[in-house]
């Protein structure tokens, strides 16, 4: 459904470095790199990070946003929690079910260096 989707940051060397520690954990990398973004896929950019667009203003997370990044096994998601915090994520809900999601949702969640909410998820017991 989702093509593509974009967080600004105010400082893309740190985002960058963040993400380039933790996407790998969920099969991703990072696919594409110019000066005003850095973006990250299996094979084609999905998730970007970007400068903000509007240079008068500082990039800020949004009221309600969350960005929810697909692991194919619960292992996946702990690899992607540990890697998180260790990258510098404030922890937001450590991995486990969230039977209020769905019966077999699994997920973690942080806290980025810009403030934005992320997430691993996986459904099922793998």
């Amino acid at each position: 459904m989702i093509s593509h989707l974009s967080l600004g940051t105010n400082d893309l060397e740190r985002a960058a470095a963040f993400y380039d520690a933790v996407l790998p954990t969920l099969g991703y990398k990072r696919v594409l790199t110019r000066d005003d973004c850095v973006a990250y896929g299996d094979r084609y950019p999905a998730f970007w990070i970007v400068r903000p667009l509007d240079e008068s203003r500082p990039a800020a997370p949004g009221n309600g946003t969350h960005v929810a990044f697909h692991a194919r096994t619960r292992d996946m998601v702990h690899a992607f929690h540990a890697a998180a915090l260790k990258a510098g994520a404030r922890d937001n809900g450590a991995p486990g079910p969230r039977p209020e999601y769905g019966e077999l949702y699994y997920g973690a969640f942080v806290i980025d260096p810009d403030g934005h909410k992320i997430e691993a998820e996986c459904y099922g017991a793998g």
